[in-house]
C-alpha cells in the first residue's frame, strides 16, 4: 500500500478515534490539493474505461459520516470525471415497508454494482451498526425472531451483525468486487459551523434540517458507535480509511488518490483480441474502405 495513504487506514482492533485529526491539512495549498485532485480525476477516467472494458471487477464506494461531513459534495466533486454510464450512485434512506421485510442486507445487495462498473453508496449497511445501535428501537421494526425489545440486543446481537457483515464483504471480494469505505471525520465544531452556514444562507436553507440537530445531542453515543463498527469491520481486502473533513479540499483530495491508487494495483488493461477477431476487424475495415 502506498505509504501516504497507510495513515488514513483504520487498523482492526486498534483504531481510536482521537489518533485521528479532523483537521488535518498536512503541506496541501488549498490550490496545490486541488490540482492534485484533478490528476488523480484524469487517472481515474482512463482506469474506469479500462474497468469497464475488462468486465472482471466491480468497485463499491461506501461513504460514512456524520451529518453535513461533506459526503453529498465529496462524491460530486471526485466522481465529476467518470463516465455516468459506468457509474451508480445509491442513497440509503429509512428502510421502507418492503425492506423492513428482509434481512437488513438485501437492500443493499439489490443495490451492488455489475462487473466493469462503479457504485457509490451514500450511506450504507453499517447504518444498521451505526444509527441503530444510537437508536435500538429501530431494529424491531425488523421482526426478528425472538427479538420483542432493546433489552434483548446485546452483545453478543451485535457481534453477530458485525460479523454478518463481514461475511457479507468476505463473498463480494471473493466474487471480484473491491470495497471502499470512506469515514469523513468531521468534528463537533466544524459541523457546528456548517449547520449554523445552512441556517444563515438562504440558498442553503433546503439543506438544514432540524432533525440533523437533535441527532448532535447523540455525537458522543455515534462516535463510540463508529469506533466499535470499524474496530469490528476494517479487513485487508475492505479496510476503512479515516479521511479528515474539517477541510473538503483535502477530504475530495485524499478520496481521488486513494481510489486511484488502489485502481492502479489491479493493473487493468484493455482486453487483447484474438487472432480471429483482429481478422475479423480487417476484413471490416476492407468492407468499409470499398463502399
Amino acid at each position: 500500500m502506498d505509504e501516504s495513504i497507510k495513515q488514513f487506514v483504520a487498523k482492526a482492533g486498534a483504531f481510536k478515534l482521537k489518533d485521528h485529526d479532523p483537521g488535518y491539512k498536512g503541506n496541501y495549498s488549498k490550490d496545490q490539493a486541488g490540482d492534485l485532485l484533478e490528476e488523480y480525476k484524469e487517472a481515474m477516467e482512463e482506469l474506469q474505461e479500462k474497468l469497464y472494458a475488462s468486465n472482471s471487477y466491480s468497485v463499491l464506494l461506501i461513504f460514512q459520516a456524520m451529518d453535513a461531513a461533506g459526503k453529498d459534495s465529496a462524491i460530486k466533486h471526485v466522481m465529476s470525471g467518470l463516465n455516468p454510464q459506468g457509474t451508480q450512485v445509491f442513497s440509503f434512506k429509512q428502510p421502507s415497508a418492503e425492506e423492513y421485510d428482509h434481512d437488513f442486507l438485501w437492500r443493499h445487495y439489490k443495490a451492488l454494482p455489475e462487473k466493469g462498473r462503479i457504485g457509490i453508496h451514500n450511506r450504507s449497511h453499517y447504518e444498521n451498526v451505526l444509527v441503530c445501535k444510537v437508536h435500538p428501537e429501530l431494529v424491531l421494526k425488523e421482526n426478528i425472531p425472538g427479538i420483542s425489545s432493546t433489552e434483548q440486543l446485546d452483545d453478543r446481537f451485535w457481534k453477530q451483525r458485525y460479523e454478518s457483515i463481514k461475511g457479507f464483504e468476505e463473498h463480494l471480494t471473493r466474487n471480484g468486487t473491491l470495497i471502499f469505505k470512506f469515514f469523513l471525520n468531521v468534528s463537533r465544531k466544524e459541523q457546528k459551523e456548517r449547520f449554523l452556514e445552512r441556517i444563515n444562507d438562504p440558498l442553503k436553507n433546503w439543506k438544514f434540517s432540524a432533525f440533523d440537530v437533535n441527532e448532535r445531542e447523540h455525537w458522543n453515543e455515534y462516535m463510540e458507535a463508529y469506533e466499535e463498527a470499524i474496530n469490528r469491520t476494517s479487513t485487508e481486502d475492505a479496510p476503512w480509511y479515516i479521511i479528515p473533513a474539517d477541510h473538503k479540499y483535502i477530504t475530495r483530495m485524499l478520496i481521488g488518490q486513494i481510489i486511484k491508487t488502489r485502481l492502479e494495483q489491479l493493473q487493468l488493461n484493455m482486453p487483447s483480441l484474438s487472432d480471429a477477431d483482429m481478422e475479423g476487424l480487417k476484413l471490416s475495415k476492407e468492407r468499409l474502405m470499398n463502399e
